[in-house]
């Protein structure tokens, strides 16, 4: 039977955090599955530190990693992506509005065996105009612009595969494209619908302040989707259009010269088709750029554009060795 790591990244949740662990631990300890709980502290300034000290103190499932300053939930998410050791790894909030007892629905999921589950807040329990409205809006245009058909991108409980987990980079607010960043390594993926509860205790992190930022991700993770292993077929095929648009426009500037005897210095048509070869040269640069740093960063850190699912008749020592991180002493 497959283990279990739950990661809880947590700020401000002083009130929540006994709570939390309750809950938690009644859902883990039914499935009769060896567990661990993995609390990020992302630099809290309200005693959730001091809390979750106690907590390790009388659990020794309960792990703590805390940060030296708040660095985001991205950061706090890879943290205990990368330290945790179970064979299926569960994601969640630690507000308590993601539901302890949706784990077990969803690892059975991973026992049918899809790589990852991920939730879908149908029945969502927040302010519609600056939570729900917001999220609405971007989970369509995030849909259409990657093409991967999901209802709630924003939820956090999820579970993963841990060779499917560390195998993501997560930065900026990335960390709610988890989904589609691990179907783009070849994962396959399901959408299950789950619980959602009011906040009880603190605040909420969120607002419509982060809508910008998302987009701004939006954009990273689209390039990463289509043109990371090979920029030079988005600024090549950029370079290429403004190529095309110098030389119509310079065709049309000596054709005008020659029929119409138009004065070739006065002639808008000459500045659109220098303006238009420096940015094609531009474009095609940053593609040959692009290109460059692609390889050494494959090459470099051994990474690869590609994923194996299984290896038949391998022998132990041949399999790939996976990175860990390194903990400082």
């Amino acid at each position: 039977m497959l283990s279990v790591s739950v990661v809880v990244p947590i700020f401000n949740e002083f009130e929540n955090i006994p709570l939390l662990h309750q809950r938690l631990t009644e859902s883990l300890v039914e499935l009769g599955r060896d567990y661990e709980i993995l609390l990020v502290d992302d630099g809290s300034r309200d005693g959730s530190a001091e809390a979750l000290r106690a907590l390790a103190a009388s659990d020794p499932h309960a792990k703590i990693i805390r940060f030296r300053r708040n660095y985001g939930q991205t950061a706090a998410m890879q943290a205990g992506l990368q330290m945790a050791t179970g064979d299926v790894i569960v994601t969640m909030d630690g507000d308590l509005q993601n539901d302890p007892s949706d784990i077990r629905m969803m690892l059975d999921k991973i026992d049918e065996g899809y790589d990852l589950v991920h939730g879908w807040r149908k029945q969502r329990q927040d302010a519609f105009l600056n939570r729900r409205l917001p999220s609405l809006i971007a989970n369509w245009i995030i849909s259409k612009t990657t093409r991967f058909p999901i209802h709630d991108l924003g939820c956090t409980l999820k579970a993963i595969r841990r060779e499917i987990a560390q195998d993501l980079e997560l930065y900026g607010e990335m960390h709610r494209f988890i989904p589609i960043l691990a179907h783009w390594r070849g994962a396959h993926c399901v959408e299950v619908v789950t619980n959602h509860h009011p906040r009880r205790f603190g605040e909420t992190k969120y607002g419509i302040s982060r809508t910008l930022r998302v987009v701004l991700d939006l954009i990273t993770v689209k390039y990463m989707l289509d043109y990371s292993a090979s920029p030079m077929k988005l600024f090549g095929m950029l370079g290429f259009g403004c190529g095309m648009l110098s030389l119509l426009a310079g065709s049309a500037m000596i054709l005008m010269k020659l029929v119409g005897g138009v004065d070739m210095t006065g002639n808008p048509l000459l500045l659109l088709a220098a303006f238009s070869m420096m940015v094609c040269i531009q474009f095609l640069s940053l593609g040959l750029l692009g290109e460059v740093c692609a390889r050494i960063y494959f090459g470099s850190q051994g990474k690869q554009h590609f994923t194996i699912r299984e290896l038949i008749n391998f022998d132990s020592a041949d399999e790939p060795v996976r990175w860990r991180p390194r903990v400082a002493a």
